[in-house]
């Protein structure tokens, strides 16, 4: 999976005055993402909030029949999805921002997230053992410096490399990544296996 445009286009307005004394303002960042799928699984996420279009026939409209999605839950496992002869099994079924999941595509495409950047006090529960998850916010970094998520020694990030097919390990350990901290892309998902129950929480604002 490879994030090729991130366009983001912050409208600010003032909605008016209150009083004689104070303004009221509105912030609305918005902005689309293009997800180049490789044939075979892919570990993405939806790096926008689309609202009530936050679902799997309105964000993978105009992938390949065949494709199938995967969520997974904690202490639930894998939901399978499957598009065939152009309807989903669970069309209605949400892929929120925050939500990691595999697409598994018979052949390359790429889909197109339009929506809100999340904004303000961001959490993601994580239940201990495995979670499917990814940032809350459109942006590329390091999972803990930059993107914000809490580990503790012993807690671990499998990353999906859909080119190879396989898994790159991360592992925290006497306060220090190895072999190094990963990164993710925009619109990127990862495992993250948790020796506690805890939640990846961040606050964000598109002001400056």
């Amino acid at each position: 999976m490879r994030t090729k445009t991130l366009l983001l286009a912050a409208a600010i307005a003032a909605v008016g005055a209150a009083t004689a004394k104070a303004q009221v303002y509105s912030v609305n960042a918005v902005g689309y993402v293009n997800t180049e799928l490789k044939p075979g699984f892919n570990l993405i996420a939806n790096p926008l909030d689309a609202g009530a279009d936050n679902t799997v026939s309105k964000l993978l409209a105009g992938v390949p029949d065949g494709t199938i999605v995967y969520t997974f839950t904690p202490g639930t496992g894998f939901a399978v999805n499957t598009l065939d002869l152009g309807e989903w099994t669970n069309p209605n079924a949400t892929l929120v921002p925050g939500q990691g999941f595999f697409v598994r595509t018979p052949s390359a495409v790429t889909v197109t997230f339009v929506g809100e950047v999340k904004q303000g006090n961001l959490s993601t529960p994580l239940a201990k053992g495995f979670n499917l998850v990814a940032s809350q916010v459109p942006q590329a970094g390091k999972i803990s410096t930059d993107l914000g998520l809490t580990v503790a020694d012993g807690d671990i990030v499998y990353k999906f490399n859909a080119a190879s097919q396989g898994y790159q390990i991360f592992t925290f350990d006497l306060g220090e990544w190895d072999p190094s901290e990963p990164t993710l892309a925009v619109g990127e998902g990862c495992w993250v296996r948790k020796g506690a129950a805890g939640a990846w929480n961040r606050t964000f604002s598109v002001n400056p």
